[in-house]
């Protein structure tokens, strides 16, 4: 997966480019926005990852252009101006999803994961498999070795946070940010609770699907993370 981020806030940058190298995906970046259009218009990208407020060209100026000039790929605009006026101004000028400042990188990832989805149209993607455990995006239904369940959009949203990245530890912090959009309450056990009940819901006494072999793990002090044993993507 090849992804143009053009961004002039060099730490957002490193941060999102470190991001992105973790997944495996590989990036070109640029700071100015005019050389920034000129290599969305000459490259062949699958994702751009586009800030608004940038020099020598803005995004939405960035964005309509290439809209006008019919390129089709996917743009996520990534900025501070995050109020419900600028998201309908970016829409409009041709962004198909939008993720203001500050974010989680995890979070980035997952959106741009979508939008190549939506854009191969790949069936395949509305589900989530690791190992024995499987998720279907449309139904809300999850899959446990031989139990079935729908969950509540609480649980399916943090397992599904969870079920993208396996093998990556999630602080609570993050998990409340991501789930509930709330900054983090250490009084607060709502993360550890929903965990229980997805827990609660998909095993039994039987020894392959018990709680204890169930793949979420807490990670003491820290957070959770799903194991990725057998883990497929």
């Amino acid at each position: 997966m090849k992804i143009l981020l053009i961004e002039d806030e060099l730490k957002i940058a490193d941060f999102v480019l470190q991001g992105f190298s973790q997944h495996g995906f590989v990036t070109e970046h640029f700071t100015q926005g005019n050389i920034g259009l000129q290599a969305a218009l000459a490259g062949t990208f699958d994702v751009i990852v586009l800030d608004l407020m940038l020099p020598g060209m803005d995004g939405i100026d960035i964005l309509k252009r290439i809209r006008q000039v019919g390129l089709t790929t996917p743009v996520l605009v990534l900025t501070a101006k995050g109020d419900l006026n600028d998201r309908l101004l970016g829409f409009e000028a041709g962004a198909n999803d939008y993720l203001p400042k500050p974010f989680y990188v995890e979070e980035l990832i997952a959106r741009v994961r979508a939008l190549l989805s939506r854009q191969s149209g790949d069936t395949e993607l509305t589900t989530l498999n690791v190992g024995a455990l499987s998720l279907d995006r449309i139904s809300r239904r999850v899959q446990w070795h031989e139990h079935s369940m729908v969950l509540s959009q609480r649980e399916f949203t943090l397992l599904e946070y969870l079920m993208r990245s396996p093998g990556h530890i999630f602080t609570r912090k993050q998990i409340l940010k991501h789930v509930w959009d709330i900054e983090f309450d250490p009084q607060t056990n709502v993360v550890d609770v929903c965990i229980q009940r997805i827990k609660k819901k998909l095993t039994s006494t039987d020894t392959l699907s018990s709680a204890s072999s169930f793949p979420i793990e807490s990670i003491r002090g820290v957070g959770y993370k799903l194991r990725q044993d057998d883990a497929v993507f």
